[in-house]
């Protein structure tokens, strides 16, 4: 006799790094409770991050509202259900308005730590965190297999970023491209992966102009989330801004080298044992002194030289052989 199924409500985050930190979560809950369903809220965006969730009953694109509209609509959607287990990592009130036989809330902390370990805490597994974990069917697999085709190892590159601020200049990113697979690189028969959303065009027609045509692969703006992270899993680095595309490359399982400025890598750093990031000579706290509320319209990367990164991927690469 099949059991009945265990109701669990998730709301995660908005954008996509975040929702990627916390995903480990689902994993989790998956594994410990075999007769689990899940009805995930997120933000529009992240939303294709879950589509391939197993026992997912639904996914909830929350589209925010003035006023706090978009929360009395998903309380309406909800409240019908008697829920065994609520999970709101964003600290909101609607849990408390429906019925649930558990439910825990995100607090907010005046501790420093990483998003991973904040997400934890939600179930209290802070002291051994779930790393972040993305479901994927076959279907999804074999389409990014088939979009990556057949050649020499990949470099993966996301030159873009959600802020100028902390967007390392695209023409820096063809030069690191250009030296590791050049002939004295580490990879000189590989290809380079080029990945971002629609409105990063501009910087991936600077990086396709960096090699033949039979060595680059260009998935800007052509795949959802979902197959872009399938596709990461077939790259043997990714390097770049602080962004969901990092996210996604250290979730994916691959050497990972996050160009960190006006962000804080305590916190939101690459999450894995072959992840690392790399800074210029300012330090996170320095960049606050000069740009406080993080909000100026101005690159905060320029100090982080091409040399930085080169030298930083070559030792990741070495030491993830």
């Amino acid at each position: 006799m099949s059991q009945k199924p265990f109701p669990i409500l998730i709301i995660t985050a908005t954008r996509i790094g975040d929702a990627v930190l916390s995903s480990g979560l689902i994993k989790k809950l998956y594994d410990e409770i075999p007769n689990a369903e899940f009805t995930i809220v997120v933000g529009p965006v992240a939303a294709p991050l879950f589509r391939d969730v197993p026992q997912v009953k639904e996914v909830i694109a929350l589209v925010k509202q003035r006023n706090g509209g978009h929360w009395i609509k998903l309380w309406q959607k909800v409240r019908h259900r008697h829920w065994g287990l609520v999970v709101d990592g964003r600290g909101s009130a609607l849990s408390r308005f429906i019925r649930t036989e558990q439910r825990t809330v995100h607090k907010k902390s005046a501790l420093i730590e990483h998003k991973v370990i904040e997400a934890a805490r939600l179930l209290r597994l802070e002291s051994d965190p779930p790393a972040p974990y993305l479901f994927t069917s076959p279907e999804t697999e074999a389409l990014a297999a088939r979009m990556v085709g057949q050649g020499g190892p990949i470099l993966a590159m996301g030159a873009a970023a959600n802020w100028i601020g902390k967007t390392w200049p695209t023409e820096r990113f063809a030069q690191t491209a250009l030296k590791l697979l050049g002939p004295d690189g580490p990879m000189p028969t590989g290809r380079l992966l080029i990945l971002g959303g629609p409105d990063d065009w501009p910087a991936a027609e600077v990086l396709r102009r960096t090699l033949p045509r039979d060595r680059w692969i260009d998935l800007t703006g052509k795949a959802d989330l979902l197959t872009i992270y399938a596709a990461l899993k077939h790259a043997r680095m990714f390097i770049g801004n602080d962004s969901g595309l990092m996210h996604l490359a250290a979730a994916a399982g691959i050497p990972t080298l996050g160009l960190f400025g006006p962000s804080d890598e305590r916190l939101y750093g690459p999450w894995g044992t072959d992840c690392r990031i790399v800074r210029g000579g300012r330090t996170f706290e320095g960049l606050k002194q000069i740009d406080p509320h993080l909000n100026q319209a101005v690159c905060h990367m320029l100090d982080l030289p091409v040399s930085k990164v080169v030298a930083a991927a070559c030792r990741l690469f070495d030491e993830t052989v």
